[in-house]
């Protein structure tokens, strides 16, 4: 786009390669008017959007460019998750799970892990009428995460759901459901789209198995 140049850094403020993913970020300066400060707090401004890569804009979004340079936006870069070291974007994850034919739509979360700090666990609702054996359909998605993403992933725990929480808005409550799966205390927040998903759903959360 015209006036914008926008790059893929690691962690480490390198910039990234077609199709190695990474935080999304703009070189500055943007055009006059373009995201100048936050309401009544400019050091705030300062900290969240332009500290972490000096001279850059950071979106707080990761997604890679293609060969051709197209920009694909995979998530907030707040979700991502710590597997053994290795950072894994959920919304790569998810880009695999949701491509199963028998999926309407899933969430990945990152729960606590003792030996590799976090591991994903993928809660999937299935399409209207589908019937499926748990055990082959959790096989297939590990199987195509494996080979998409890598063993690295380690996804190994796809929970069947009826419906996944979210805002009025349609956000996923990612947070909420990570921090009931972690054992923590959560503050249900008041946008929540009908309370009685994310209850339906809590038990499952705590002990990572699929209703079925």
């Amino acid at each position: 786009m015209p006036g914008y140049d926008v790059k893929i850094f690691d962690g480490e403020g390198r910039e990234q390669p077609a199709g190695a993913e990474g935080a999304i970020v703009i070189k500055l300066p943007m055009p006059p008017g373009t995201l100048p400060t936050l309401w009544g707090d400019d050091q705030r401004f300062i900290d969240s959007y332009l500290n972490t890569f000096p001279g850059y804009y950071t979106t707080g979004d990761s997604g890679y460019f293609d060969d051709e340079k197209y920009l694909y936006v995979m998530g907030r870069t707040d979700d991502v998750i710590n597997v053994a070291g290795h950072r894994l974007s959920t919304g790569s994850l998810e880009a695999v799970v949701a491509a199963n034919e028998m999926v309407a739509e899933c969430a990945v979360i990152g729960v606590f892990d003792e030996i590799k700090g976090q591991i994903p666990r993928a809660f999937v609702v299935l399409k209207a009428g589908v019937e499926v054996d748990p055990k082959a359909l959790r096989m297939t998605i590990v199987d195509a995460v494996r080979d998409e993403i890598g063993p690295v992933a380690a996804l190994k725990e796809v929970v069947i759901v009826p419906a996944l929480p979210k805002t009025r808005s349609g956000k996923m409550l990612r947070a909420t459901m990570r921090g009931i799966a972690d054992g923590r205390e959560v503050v249900i927040p008041s946008t929540i789209e009908d309370i009685a998903v994310l209850e339906a759903i809590t038990p499952l959360l705590q002990r990572g198995t699929s209703a079925d």
